[in-house]
This record gives structure tokens, sequence and C-alpha cells, in this order.
């Protein structure tokens, strides 16, 4: 058996097949999982060919998946740990997404005043009022000056909404994971930050271990989550809930969300079964493709 270095392709392509009803892509890649002994062919009685993982398949999976445990952070584990809670409430949930926002902009220093304009007659140079014998006042006929913003990238370690058919009740949501005070110090001094994160969502709170701050250190529109022991088997508890502010989600974000991935429960299936009474297919033919075939055809009789 040749020696093939596998990748990160590789990984993932097993986990796919592992998570799916392992219809072969007929690629390079399965050529080198077919050839590392990571995958084999098994006949169906249909006539075709489906993949399942072998068991060196399955411990190069396993194996992965240790190094990957252990390489996450405390901040990472927390975070995945909180997403849990909220996949398990119904909402989906995407991490680390790169979301546009827009904030107001930092103010400009004010020009210099101009020079009162000597008195003049009403139509030679002083602005006239709206209503014969009104005279206008400084500034009267001028319309507010409009709020100058910037956009800003955003980067929320949780965003989530509402799995719902109704665009009113998605309620985006943004969760901010820390787990340490130095980290959360310093997310508190940048308020540019938090205002993008209240520009994206409805409700946004703060999420970190239990005597990490107090929740009157959060500024008042934010929630506090706190997780109450270790970050495996802890518990989560709300100290204080956000501030609901109505905010339908911009286009752009929609764009972002289609690109990106959301993240799914472990204990999710990732294919539902096929066939009827949650059966596999009897023959190699699809289930829709035999439901249409074993329909009556139309009659031609009027």
């Amino acid at each position: 058996m040749p020696d093939i270095a596998l990748q990160r392709i590789h990984r993932t392509r097993l986990l796919q097949i592992w998570r799916s009803a392992g219809w072969p892509c007929r690629d390079t890649v399965e050529i080198d999982l077919l050839a590392a002994g990571m995958l084999r062919l098994v006949p169906e009685p249909g006539g075709h060919e489906v993949l399942r993982l072998t068991d060196a398949g399955i411990a190069c999976l396993a194996q992965a998946r240790q190094r990957s445990a252990r390489a996450l952070s405390a901040h990472d584990r927390l975070a995945m740990r909180f997403a849990e809670q909220l996949l398990s409430a119904g909402r989906i949930v995407w991490r680390e997404l790169s979301l546009r926002a827009a904030v107001e902009a930092l103010p400009q220093p004010s020009p210099a005043p101009l020079p009162p304009l000597s008195p003049a007659a009403p139509g030679r140079g002083a602005p006239a009022g709206l209503w014969d014998g009104e005279e206008a006042q400084d500034g009267a006929c001028l319309p507010p000056p409009a709020v100058a913003r910037v956009w800003r990238m955003a980067r929320p370690d949780l965003f989530s909404i509402r799995h719902t058919s109704v665009p009113a009740y998605l309620q985006p949501m943004v969760h901010e994971v820390k787990a340490s005070r130095a980290d959360l110090l310093s997310d508190l001094r940048h308020a540019a930050k938090r205002e993008a994160y209240q520009w994206l969502c409805e409700e946004c709170y703060y999420v970190f271990p239990a005597g990490i701050a107090e929740p009157e250190e959060i500024p008042e529109p934010f929630g506090v989550w706190v997780l109450h022991g270790a970050i495996e088997s802890g518990r989560f508890e709300l100290l204080r809930p956000a501030r609901h502010a109505r905010c339908p989600l911009p286009f752009a974000v929609w764009m972002a969300l289609c690109r990106a991935t959301p993240l799914h429960s472990e204990g999710e299936p990732a294919q539902a079964l096929l066939g009827e009474e949650g059966g596999a297919p009897a023959s190699g033919m699809p289930a829709d493709v035999r439901a249409e075939a074993a329909a009556p055809a139309p009659s031609a009789a009027p």
C-alpha cells in the first residue's frame, strides 16, 4: 500500500462521508483515500457502489478530533459550549463571521466661525422667513446636519438568529465570549466595536466565567451571561437581559450568512434517513424517482 500523506482536505472528506450516505464523488481526493486504506467501496443491492470508512479511516478521524480538542483555547471551548446552548434553544448559530457595520464617525473639529454679515434688506443677501413679515433666525431655515457614518468590520464570537419563516421574528443576537478579565476590559475600551455589534443585532450579550467581572461593569444596553464551574461541565446563568432594540437584518449581513456555514450540534443528525418509515431505499434508484415511477399515470379519459 503506498504511503500517502493525508492533508486537511482528506480529513474533511472523510468526515463528510462519515456523516452522509456515502455516495462517491469519483475525484482525486477519494482516489487518495482509497489507496491509503481509509475508504472502501461497498456494492449495494441496486448495483451501485457506496463508500464506507475502514477502521483506519475511523482512527484517523478520532486522532484528528483529539488533536483539535487539545489545540482549542479556553476562549474557543467556552464559545463552543455556549453555542451548544444556543443550538439547543432552536437558534441558527455562526461563529466568527466577518460583517460590515455602520458606526458613527468620530467628531471632526468645528471650523472657525465666520464673521457676521452686515444687516441687509430681505432679498439682498439676508435670508427671509417662510412667511411675510417673518425674519429668519440664525439656522432656523437650515436642515439638521446628517449624522456621519463609517463602515467598520466586526467579527462577533457568536452570531445567531431564530429558526423561523417570519423575518420579523428572526431576533438576531450577538454573544461576545471573554475567558479572562484582561480580554473583557480590553473589549470594553473600544466603544466603536460595541456600537458595531449593536448595529448588527437586536440584543447583545457578554459571556464570561463567574468572578471575571460584575454586571455593573458592563454597559447597561448589554446583557450578561456567566458560567459557573468548569467549561465542560458548568452551567450558564443569565444575570442581566440585554436591552431589546428592533433591528432588521441588512442585506449585506444576509449575503454574509449565505456564504458562511452555521454550526451544528453534536447530536444533530447530518442527513435524514432515506426511504419511507425511516428505512433505506430498496433499490439503487433514489426515493423521489421511485415515487414518480410508482405513481399512476393520469387518465386520458375526460
